[in-house]
């Protein structure tokens, strides 16, 4: 009875996302750990990790064992998925010994990475795990026609890499993995306040401004935020005005990447399913996607191709890699 526990998990550089059959998507906390240096026990994961970022005595260090969309960490990433699991198991009542699994991993991953993360699932006691690629995990989530012999293009901003994928029969036609994300455009802002305006402000405060005033198109309306950080200049506490255009010149280069992603997956699309990309447009998801004007700015950018926003951009590759567990096997004949 046991082993009939299925479960998807999106091992995000930002987020966790874990996936049960039944009860669908049961977890959904920051890939973040802390630890206490002095005994190297970890002290909390998740929402409680992330909360105590730049907050924290000298011996607890939160941290975040993926990066860029692999592991980073190897120990750290195991206790965080043991933690994660006991939470899945408390909160769904079902025993979660020798689940099947199945990851999603960037495109881009290397044999080597993706070894990885397959040890680390292992390492808690699954029973199997399949890997699959984040953009077909996206498209499932995100209800692409992704069996069907027509191009379904999906392109997912994520924290630590930008996934982009054309995916037809079941398989990745074309694809591009890029090393940039939402985690990038908050580190952008911090490092242009400081250029800028001599003060530096944290992490949370770099998220928060994004997400309140960042805008990925250039022309919208000018909006201002109060923020708080610390003069490098007095070292004192201090508050500045940033406006949303300063916000959008500072994650520019970040958008540039995704887009160049973008045009170079398309450059390399057979003839006959570019048409299919003409008629169905682009469809995008991750918590980038929800950058304000991020579904405006694109299409504009790739001559007005329809880019529509997934119905839930930051649950569809949790989704997908969940709903992946009953088609796995034609996805890896597609693969083969």
């Amino acid at each position: 009875m046991f082993s009939n526990t299925e479960i998807g998990i999106d091992l995000g550089t930002a987020n966790i996302l874990i996936y049960t059959k039944n009860k669908g998507i049961i977890l959904n906390e920051p890939s973040v750990v802390a630890v206490d240096t002095r005994t190297n026990q970890v002290v909390a994961v998740g929402n409680e990790a992330k909360n105590m970022i730049g907050k924290t005595p000298r011996n607890i260090v939160p941290i975040r064992p993926l990066k860029d969309g692999v592991i980073a960490d190897f120990d750290m990433t195991t206790q965080m998925l043991k933690a994660f699991l006991k939470k899945v198991s408390k909160k769904a009542g079902v025993s979660t010994r020798k689940p099947s699994v199945v990851v999603c991993t960037p495109s881009g991953s290397t044999a080597v990475e993706r070894r990885a993360i397959d040890n680390a699932v292992k390492s808690f006691g699954a029973k199997e795990v399949h890997l699959i690629e984040e953009p077909v995990a996206a498209a499932i989530g995100a209800d692409l026609p992704v069996a069907e012999p027509q191009a379904s293009m999906i392109v997912d901003i994520g924290g630590g890499t930008s996934e982009v994928g054309i995916i037809s029969f079941g398989g990745v036609v074309a694809s591009r993995s890029v090393r940039v994300g939402g985690d990038h455009m908050d580190e952008e802002i911090i490092q242009y306040t400081k250029r800028q305006h001599n003060v530096l402000i944290g992490e949370s405060t770099a998220e928060k401004v994004k997400m309140e005033i960042g805008y990925a198109h250039k022309d919208h309306p000018e909006e201002e935020m109060d923020v708080r950080g610390r003069d490098l200049v007095t070292g004192l506490p201090k508050v500045i005005t940033l406006r949303s255009s300063e916000v959008h010149d500072a994650f520019k280069e970040v958008l540039e990447s995704i887009l160049h992603a973008i045009t170079e997956t398309l450059e390399s699309c057979p003839p006959e399913l570019s048409g299919d990309i003409v008629d169905q447009g682009i469809t995008i998801t991750g918590g980038g996607a929800l950058l304000k004007g991020m579904q405006q700015w694109l299409s504009n950018e790739i001559n007005d191709v329809p880019v529509h926003l997934a119905e839930n951009p930051l649950e569809s590759v949790a989704v997908g890699t969940g709903r992946s567990l009953q088609m796995i096997q034609k996805l890896q004949k597609a693969v083969k």
